[in-house]
């Protein structure tokens, strides 16, 4: 089984927190180390923020995107600092792990779709301008959660609010 043959959740109502436990099941019956050890981050993260103080009924679909976001990033970052240092031995690892993580986020957006996105964002908000950045940001960085990066996010509405 190979990372593009995790089931879409969407298709059997399975929360994440449940196609994590069913993928982790089949990754230890085929022996799939690389998988198994990116399937048990998430499912630390997700339990985690479970337990936090004060949440008693469980995370949001949202709040696990959230996660799952901050993991890709966590580990892009990692995987970056290991190429400036030339470990490629541990920027593989990462950048494995970021490709199994993706598989559990939505499709993220080309660029054209993102400036798109974007535009209408602006449009929505009625900025004018450089100074109406973070307006522009927040309803952008809501509207986009999960499907494009927030420093791909910025940079677009940085250079359309600058034309």
């Amino acid at each position: 089984m190979q990372v593009n043959d995790f089931i879409d959740r969407k298709n059997f109502d399975m929360s994440l927190k449940q196609q994590i436990d069913a993928d982790i099941k089949s990754a230890m019956l085929e022996k799939r180390k690389n998988d198994l050890t990116a399937l048990r981050a998430i499912k630390s993260m997700i339990l985690l923020a479970e337990t936090e103080k004060g949440n008693n009924e469980g995370i949001t679909e949202d709040a696990e995107m959230k996660l799952l976001v901050k993991a890709v990033k966590q580990r892009r970052d990692s995987a970056q600092i290991y190429k400036d240092q030339n470990r490629e031995d541990l920027y593989a690892i990462e950048m494995a792990e970021v490709a199994i993580i993706e598989q559990y986020l939505p499709k993220q957006l080309s660029e054209a779709e993102l400036e798109a996105a974007v535009r209408d964002v602006i449009a929505q908000v009625g900025a004018n301008g450089p100074q109406d950045m973070g307006k522009v940001m927040g309803a952008a960085s809501k509207a986009l959660a999960g499907k494009a990066d927030g420093k791909a996010i910025s940079t677009v509405v940085k250079n359309l609010l600058s034309a």
